[in-house]
């Protein structure tokens, strides 16, 4: 299934996403709750009754009348991996970690897969990473290996949009991963039954139609599985739990000269199996001050 978070009509809930239309369920499955988080804690018997729904034609809206927001609009917690990739890592000019190198984007940068994102007032730095990320669905500590599978919701795309000199301030990378806006992340999440191998998808970025990036999740490090287990070694994952899993090389600092987004670039983002995310640079609005 390609479950997918989406307003219409002013109302945001959930759905499926069947060719060019969405099954919306809080008609065909009114008893299943509303948005994601809720739902996918609502385990296997609510996937189920999803899966069913979508065997219907009943409540469906067509694709191109909808606003797609991020699939968990506010994650609880955003995990993200960096120097995943052999060759990002070459690029860089950097060690080979020996261990997975861990860092938090905040859960309010989470943004819907196709809006804009800031080109922040304090920094003309910014960057672009095209991701896969992993979606967990179910509370779990002490995950091994073997059984991470079991623990995973699906599979999305992430941009984990970076800018580079706040990134770099700071060993945690934190503030630059985390500013407003700066986490797309969609269409939508495919659920491991639609994708036979997550290690062996296609991963390209375009930058205003440049290909930037092209590589394959073969070429992880640390691999999906291997991320959940060690996460889980530290702490409890819960559903809604987003794991970007790095970048592959073709990031606008590792270019010669160094190609830093601006306003009006378009950065699309294509993952094998999943879809795709679009999403334009726009100036940070101009107030100084938000309360409420």
């Amino acid at each position: 299934m390609k479950l997918v978070t989406f307003t219409h009509q002013a109302e945001t809930r959930i759905g499926v996403v069947k060719e060019e239309s969405i099954v919306d369920l809080s008609k065909a499955a009114p008893d299943l709750a509303t948005n994601m988080i809720d739902f996918l804690q609502a385990g296997e018997t609510a996937m189920e009754i999803a899966r069913s729904a979508a065997e219907s034609s009943y409540a469906t809206i067509p694709l191109s009348s909808v606003h797609l927001k991020s699939p968990v609009l506010r994650p609880p917690k955003i995990l993200a991996i960096g120097l995943n990739y052999k060759d990002h890592i070459a690029e860089t000019g950097l060690k080979t970690p020996e261990y997975p190198i861990i860092f938090n984007k905040q859960s309010m940068s989470a943004h819907p897969p196709q809006d804009p994102f800031h080109l922040p007032k304090a920094s003309d730095k910014l960057d672009y990473e095209g991701e896969l990320a992993i979606v967990i669905g179910r509370y779990c500590r002490h995950v091994p290996r073997d059984r991470a599978w079991e623990v995973i919701a699906g599979y999305t795309i992430v941009n984990d949009v970076s800018v580079r000199d706040w990134q770099l301030r700071t060993q945690t990378m934190t503030i630059g991963k985390s500013f407003d806006t700066h986490c797309p992340m969609g269409p939508w999440i495919v659920t491991p039954d639609e994708i036979d191998d997550p290690h062996n998808l296609d991963l390209k970025t375009w930058v205003n139609g440049e290909l930037r990036q092209n590589s394959n999740t073969k070429h992880l490090i640390f691999d999906c599985f291997e991320l959940v287990e060690h996460l889980s070694t530290a702490f409890t994952l819960e559903p809604g739990d987003v794991i970007p899993t790095g970048t592959p090389s073709g990031v606008g600092i590792g270019l010669k000269p160094r190609r830093f987004l601006v306003e009006g670039d378009v950065v699309r983002i294509a993952i094998e199996g999943i879809g795709e995310i679009e999403n334009a640079v726009v100036s940070e609005p101009a107030e100084t001050v938000r309360i409420g």
